[in-house]
């Protein structure tokens, strides 16, 4: 088996040709964390990370740089690798910047070994590629301008888009989804994602409201740790409740599913703690029975979907996608992640060398 030598940490900052706003401000460009790790026999895994604001970016880079020496001489076994890491930091914590990246690592060394084997990830797993739904997001843009991007996802082939709301009443809430669904007509599936911008009551008091609408779910509308307030918000509503990106390992996802604080789970592979937690979520999730989507890292979660029982929507977003050899291919609305070796992230080295800080 193959043994890890190293890792090479690189930090970018890509600019986003269209700005994503969201209630609580502007995403203008994606700080990621690029990590490629090296075997003995001569392959190298890929991952990335999202760190949101920039002034993380640096010290998450030092943080995996720093991870390099606990992992140096390790036989590439994914398994053994997260539970060491999961070990050795369980005093400090493994949420936060300490949770990216051991999902960093986590996710290289999946690649890794998975590029080792000439596979792709979901066949690795032990399962197939599957077309999985795909839907793209629609920022802050208020009515015109979110129906005016709907309709661009929409003629590039998605059947599914999802807007941000939380606007200072409810009517304007109203107004762009009915904005949308004028532009894309009655085919086309919307959700809408609040960013956690209600507290419980006013969550309740919007969605009934919203219950009218026709809208696949509502996406957090109060805090995602409040599992309390969140479970209050999910049994007064019709309209499904989502949750799940900002939920920190599979602790977290089993506090929210056993308080029954969301309908439907959309984990972020990042935050949940990489593939191999991953799978522990997607496992938790069908004993419960709850559809599982994905938030962001399309490329990877477009995978991970494949070998996950009760898979949902994958979300879609290109915000990284100039740093990419291969971004993920759509077709007609649907993932395609045939004729991929590994995770599918590999670099392209021209632009990495223009973005990088």
């Amino acid at each position: 088996m193959s043994k890890i030598t190293g890792l090479t940490v690189r930090t970018v900052r890509v600019a986003m040709t269209h700005p994503h706003r969201t209630a609580g401000g502007i995403v203008a460009e994606s700080p990621l964390v690029l990590i490629d790790l090296q075997t003995d026999s001569g392959v190298v895994g890929h991952s990335m990370v999202f760190t949101y604001t920039p002034a993380a970016l640096r010290a998450t880079g030092e943080l995996i740089r720093n991870m390099a020496d606990l992992i140096r001489d390790d036989a590439l076994a994914p398994f053994e690798i997260e539970a060491k890491l999961s070990k050795r930091f369980r005093l400090l914590g493994t949420q936060g910047l300490v949770g990216i990246a051991i999902a960093a690592i986590d996710m290289a060394v999946w690649d890794a070994f998975s590029r080792q084997m000439n596979k792709s990830l979901v066949r690795l797993l032990g399962g197939v590629e599957k077309p999985i739904p795909a839907y793209a997001g629609v920022g802050f843009d208020g009515a015109e301008g979110s129906a005016r991007a709907a309709s661009g996802w929409v003629e590039r082939g998605f059947k599914g888009v999802k807007a941000k709301i939380g606007y200072p009443t409810v009517q304007e809430d109203v107004a762009v989804v009915r904005a949308m669904r004028k532009a894309v007509g009655d085919d086309v599936t919307l959700m809408v994602d609040y960013n956690q911008s209600l507290t419980p009551v006013d969550a309740i008091e919007r969605l009934r409201v919203l219950d009218d609408e026709g809208l696949a779910w509502v996406e957090e509308p109060t805090l995602a740790h409040d599992y309390e307030g969140s479970a209050a918000v999910a049994r007064a509503a019709r309209t499904l409740v989502q949750s799940g990106e900002n939920w920190w390992g599979v602790l977290d996802l089993r506090h929210a599913l056993d308080a029954e604080a969301s309908d439907l789970i959309m984990p972020d592979v990042m935050k949940i703690g990489g593939v191999t937690a991953w799978l522990r979520a997607a496992a938790l999730a069908e004993s419960k029975g709850v559809r599982m989507s994905s938030h962001i890292f399309p490329e990877i979660s477009a995978q991970l979907l494949c070998v996950t029982p009760t898979a949902h929507w994958l979300e879609y977003i290109d915000w990284w996608n100039p740093v990419l050899k291969n971004p993920l291919r759509i077709a007609q609305g649907m993932t395609d992640v045939t004729n991929v070796i590994g995770t599918g992230v590999e670099w392209d080295e021209a632009a990495v060398a223009r973005f990088e800080v």
